[in-house]
This record gives C-alpha cells, sequence and structure tokens, in this order.
C-alpha cells in the first residue's frame, strides 16, 4: 500500500458534522431523507455500535463512511482524511451484511485475490492467508470451493478477509447475523483481538446482547436521526432499583416480608424493590426477620435492550 499508513491515535477515527444524505428518485419531485443532520465522532481504539431499526440510516452512514455514496450536506472525515479518499481507505477492512464470493473459487483464492486488491505481495500474502484461515478454522477448507461453505464458515471466511490488511478501522454491518452461538462467540473473539491490537471497530447489528458484551459506545438512529450516544456502561447504568437473591425455609416466609415493605415484590424465586439504600435494607431486615437466608443482593440494571426500545418508543433526544 502507499501514502502515509500512520495512525491518530489520539483523535477520533470518525467525525460527522451535520451529515446528511437524500435520495432522489428519477422522474419524482420528491425524495427519501436517510440522514438528517449527524454529529458524531468514534474515538480511536474503541468498539462502536452502530443500532437502529431497519430503515433507519445505519447502512447508508456506512456507505458515505466508504465513499460508495454522496452526502448532500455536512462532512465526514475517516480516520483524519475526507471520507471516501483512497488514502484512508487503504487502511479500513470492511465486511458488508450480505457478502458473496465467486463460488467457483476456493477460501485460500477468495483471500488471495482481497490481499492482491489491499496490495499485499508475495510471499506475505502468502504468510498471512495461512495465518488466517487457520485463525478462523478453515484450515482444511482451504481447498474447497465456497459453494460448499456453511453460513458460519462464510462468515468466518468473511472475517478473515475483512482483517487480511491489519487495518486501522474495521466496518462490519451485521457481521454475526444468522451465525449460531458458538460462531458468535468465534467471531467476538476475533474482534476482541482486533481490538487489543490497537483497531477501531465500527459495527451495526441487531444483535443487542452481542453490542453490549463488546462495545465501548453506542449510537441510536431512527429515521435518519441521533436520538442517543454514549457508553455503554453510562446507557446501562444501575437504577434506583434492587435484585435480592434468597433461599428460605418455608413457603410463606418471602412472601410475610415482602408484604411488609412498600414498593418490595416477589418475581421469579427473587425479591425486587424499587428505592434508595435505606429502601433495600428494610427489606433485608424484614427478610431475616422471617430467617429467610440471603444470598445475594444486586443493583438493577437496564440492559442495551432495555434502553434501545425505551429511546425509540419515546423518542428521547440526548
Amino acid at each position: 500500500m502507499s501514502g502515509d499508513t500512520s495512525t491518530d491515535a489520539s483523535g477520533p477515527a470518525v467525525i460527522c458534522q451535520r451529515l446528511a444524505k437524500t435520495y432522489r428518485a428519477a422522474l419524482s419531485r420528491g425524495g427519501v431523507t436517510a440522514l438528517r443532520g449527524l454529529d458524531l465522532a468514534v474515538p480511536s481504539g474503541q468498539t462502536f455500535g452502530l443500532l437502529g431499526p431497519n430503515g433507519a440510516g445505519k447502512t447508508t452512514l456506512v456507505k458515505l463512511l466508504l465513499g460508495i455514496a454522496f452526502a448532500t450536506s455536512g462532512t465526514a472525515s475517516v480516520l483524519g482524511r475526507p471520507a471516501g479518499d483512497v488514502r484512508s481507505r487503504e487502511r479500513i477492512g470492511y465486511l458488508p451484511e450480505s457478502h458473496r464470493y465467486p463460488p467457483h473459487l476456493t477460501g485460500e483464492q477468495v483471500l488471495h485475490h482481497f490481499g492482491r486488491l489491499s496490495g499485499l505481495r508475495r510471499p506475505g500474502r502468502t504468510r498471512r492467508v495461512d495465518q488466517l484461515l487457520r485463525r478462523v478454522n478453515l484450515g482444511e477448507w482451504r481447498s474447497v470451493r465456497v459453494h460448499k461453505y456453511s453460513k458460519r464458515m462464510l462468515q468466518r471466511l468473511g472475517m478473515a478477509q475483512a482483517i487480511l490488511n491489519e487495518p486501522d478501522l474495521l466496518i462490519l454491518d451485521e457481521p454475526t447475523d444468522g451465525v449460531d452461538p458458538i460462531g458468535r462467540r468465534e467471531i467476538r473473539d476475533l474482534l476482541l483481538e482486533q481490538k487489543a491490537r490497537g483497531a477501531t471497530i465500527f459495527l451495526n447489528s441487531h444483535l443487542l446482547s452481542e453490542v453490549e458484551r463488546i462495545c465501548d459506545r453506542v449510537a441510536i438512529l431512527k429515521e435518519g436521526a441521533l436520538l442517543r450516544e454514549g457508553g455503554v456502561a453510562d446507557l446501562t447504568r444501575p437504577r434506583s432499583a434492587w435484585q435480592v437473591e434468597t433461599r428460605a425455609g418455608r413457603p410463606d416466609a418471602v412472601a410475610g416480608a415482602v408484604a411488609r415493605v412498600p414498593g418490595a415484590r416477589a418475581v421469579d424465586g427473587r425479591v425486587e424493590i424499587e428505592g434508595d439504600v435505606p429502601a433495600v435494607n428494610s427489606l433485608i431486615d424484614a427478610l431475616r426477620g422471617q430467617e429467610v437466608e440471603i444470598t445475594a443482593v444486586l443493583p438493577r440494571r437496564d440492559s442495551l435492550e432495555d434502553v434501545f426500545v425505551k429511546v425509540l418508543g419515546e423518542g428521547e433526544t440526548p
């Protein structure tokens, strides 16, 4: 690859300022606004999740960042250069949602093809292809044509293709779509390895449990507008609610304690209460008064799915 390949680790990997995109159909006076006034910064070295329902503008944003589509207003920069700049694209790894490879090629041939497109030369490319085929557990399938690959195998091959050139920025569109739990764990481990070497990861996914596991920050889009952006830990911070795990000798012991504490309720073998620390202490005293053994006291957190549904349903803004 040619050009300046240095990374400014101190600055954001992606910056969008008032970015908007309107699609206009031929022979039509109207149009569809896919993005509207989007302001967004993706910190270098972090894993960033882009969330939103179908039609929110997620894929359009990815196309703008890659230079596949062009904004109607606003600006975007990727790795310190204008979006679509050839020198920044040389440092990007990309896996689209519904990737397809020529069915007559073997897995090894697919990676060599993309390696040549990335400017990797032999014998370094050969070593890299061999390394990645082993890493994604396709070593024994390297000479098999990809039309015989399962969905899970194609996703693993796609991940190998996306990280072939050891990119500074990895853009993934639904990388775990249609993959079983074992396959999702394999992809998750690969992403964690890429983050550990310093890559920035930008991904779209509908699997919010996976996003919550691996992302540092997320943004939620709806109808082209940014509704919420922030750290996963901040968005799912503990509420003023508690969950008390118990082990009782008498079936009516927990019910007797719950009846004495306002706001407490028994749910699926545990006790929950809304309120502050004195409220949970009152519940603990009542449970002990009924000789109920307490095994754990945990603050309740909203899951990322809870936050996602709430933000979309209420149309909250930052």
